[in-house]
């Protein structure tokens, strides 16, 4: 089904692809380093072709099908890492490759126990969206190649492995995922961590000072997973599960199969960011289950994940709460197409020669998003519902390009519904840029009552609050900053969603009492949604890049290589600062 060349795979699944994967890893903490093997299995298309492989600085010792086998590591792409080419014997149908990981890798990130919550053990977790699952095994990392896997981890004893499989009820360590998936969704994480169940096919893993507030804030799992199961069709993966990361986590939340990871930053106290865990559940529809093939087709994944979160939000807490994120979501989206060029505005972008990571904007998720809604709009909720459960039970466990995606969404929706049809130019939404004037704008209720001032904040959500302090005037004065501050102790706020934006308003506002909130803000919070904007508005303030500088010095040994590349290239690091070793992708 899939024909998208992935631009950044070096594999050649037409020729022979990978279709299981089984690894025997030993996690070492001090060393910083995955040693062991993976054994690949293979369907040989092209009996006279090797099997090429995606790396990222792994050190390969050898390669065996019973006897070595002949391989060449290629030159280091700095986007794409290493070609591994391996010469295949008449009938070997499978190899065996032992190897380990640089403590660099860019997928995986190692933590004292300083960095963590608990304070007193070590923590590792991966992070393999979009292209960093080659820096801790060998694998056709492409969304376009599907694979099955288990896995043995060997860790310290006092410590617990995670993985996004179902875990081997005889053996602690051993894990198994039947079902096929991309090698960016395989995920590991070792750490202190307890479980506790929130309903009969959901709980939480968070290390044992987290869990407490984990479960209050997450209670309503079980019935987010019962919602979607009515809208589009059974959860086909078992087990529901949330792990609640270290701060340094540099997304929101990573769909990863039964397991979902979540950053803490989402751990509001009211249940108000809670749209996070709707979006990663979504992902098991919308992603997990029918897959982007390419990166350039990103926005399969996240527009229908990004509608589906909004409808969840809907369904479980009201019209009033999906309307106000609607309306921030757009502000959002707004913001990015002013500021980027049109090659950025587009939702099937071309990312040809370039970071895949780079194709991680507001684009795919709410353009997209507003794309379906205007589908939904044009042809009705439940017309619109049945088209997305038939899409996900016709390409279920699949990856598809942008082109089936259309060709589906024109045989199945628009073609039966000629007349509505002509409101619809799907070649608008997907390859020209900005937005097309039939855009959805939503409008919020309860976000317009904000504009009458705070005096009734003491009722407000994140989200009202966001209202409030995005639609002030900037820069806002610093007089206005400190009676704002005084009288709701903005810079002391615990909520991440609130305090980020305060700091931003901070920085333009040259308001100093909020500067040591910034630092110690900047050096326990690793979540690039923050990191990005606070960094750049520091650089573009008086003086404020060389400030940026020395804050992102001492910060950098909590951030994960994604973020610390991001942080790096905007700040330019590699060409300004002597001696500062960037790190590739």
């Amino acid at each position: 089904m899939n024909s998208g060349r992935d631009v950044h795979s070096f594999s050649e699944p037409w020729r022979v692809r990978v279709v299981h994967c089984s690894l025997e890893l030993d996690v070492d903490f001090e060393s910083r380093q995955l040693r062991g093997t993976a054994l690949l299995t293979l369907e040989r298309l092209d009996p006279a072709a090797p099997v090429v492989l995606d790396t990222r600085d792994l050190n390969i010792q050898e390669v065996t099908a019973g006897e070595p086998l002949t391989f060449a590591l290629g030159p280091r792409d700095p986007i794409l890492g290493a070609r591994l080419s391996i010469d295949l014997s008449a009938g070997t149908d499978s190899v065996l490759i032992r190897y380990s990981t640089s403590p660099k890798a860019s997928g995986l990130q190692w933590l004292e126990p300083h960095q963590t919550a608990g304070k007193e053990h070590p923590f590792l977790f991966s992070q393999s969206q979009s292209i960093h699952a080659r820096s801790w095994m060998p694998i056709q990392d492409s969304p376009g190649v599907r694979v099955t896997y288990d896995a043995r981890i060997k860790a310290p004893s006092e410590l617990r492995a995670i993985m996004s499989a179902q875990r081997d009820p005889a053996d602690e360590n051993s894990f198994k995922m039947d079902l096929p998936i991309p090698a960016y969704l395989i995920a590991l994480a070792v750490g202190a961590l307890e479980y506790a169940p929130l309903g009969p096919r959901t709980g939480i893993y968070a290390e044992a000072c987290v869990l407490p507030s984990a479960l209050r804030e997450f209670a309503d799992t079980e019935k987010l997973v019962e919602t979607v199961e009515s809208l589009y069709g059974p959860y086909r993966w078992g087990r529901y599960e949330l792990l609640i990361l270290p701060p340094s986590f540099p997304f929101g939340g990573m769909e990863n199969p039964i397991v979902t990871f979540v950053t803490p930053t989402v751990i509001a106290g009211d249940k108000s960011l809670v749209s996070l865990i709707s979006h990663e559940l979504a992902h098991s529809w919308s992603g997990n289950l029918v897959t982007n093939a390419t990166w350039r087709d990103f926005w399969l994944n996240e527009g229908f994940t990004t509608y589906i979160e909004n409808r969840i939000q809907e369904e479980v807490y009201g019209r009033e709460q999906a309307l106000m994120e609607q309306v921030l979501d757009r502000r959002e989206l707004d913001r990015e197409i002013a500021e980027f060029g049109e090659r950025d505005q587009i939702l099937h972008i071309d990312l040809a020669g370039r970071d895949p990571d780079e194709g991680c904007t507001r684009i795919p998720y709410i353009k997209g998003a507003l794309l379906l809604r205007q589908m939904e709009m044009v042809f009705g909720r439940p017309a619109f519902d049945h088209f997305l459960g038939s899409y996900f039970e016709h390409f279920a466990f699949s990856s598809i390009t942008t082109a089936e995606a259309l060709e589906y969404i024109r045989r199945e929706l628009l073609d039966r519904y000629p007349n509505e049809s002509r409101a619809i130019s799907l070649h608008e939404w997907v390859f020209e840029p900005d937005l097309p004037a039939c855009a959805p704008r939503a409008r919020s209720e309860a976000l317009e009552k904000v504009a009458d001032g705070p005096d009734h904040a003491a009722g407000w959500n994140t989200q009202q609050w966001l209202e409030y302090l995005q639609t002030l005037k900037r820069p806002v004065g610093w007089e206005q900053m400190k009676q704002l501050d005084d009288r709701f102790h903005l810079t002391r706020t615990g909520n991440y969603e609130i305090l980020a934006e305060w700091l931003l308003m901070a920085i333009e506002s040259g308001y100093e009492p909020a500067d040591e909130r910034l630092h110690e803000f900047l050096l326990s919070v690793g979540r690039m949604k923050y990191l990005r904007p606070l960094y750049a508005q520091l650089k573009k303030s008086p003086g404020g890049r060389e400030k940026a500088l020395v804050l992102y010095r001492e910060a950098k040994p909590l951030y994960h290589p994604i973020a610390q590349t991001a942080i790096e290239r905007l700040l330019f690091l590699e060409q300004e600062v002597p001696g500062e070793q960037r790190i590739d992708p």
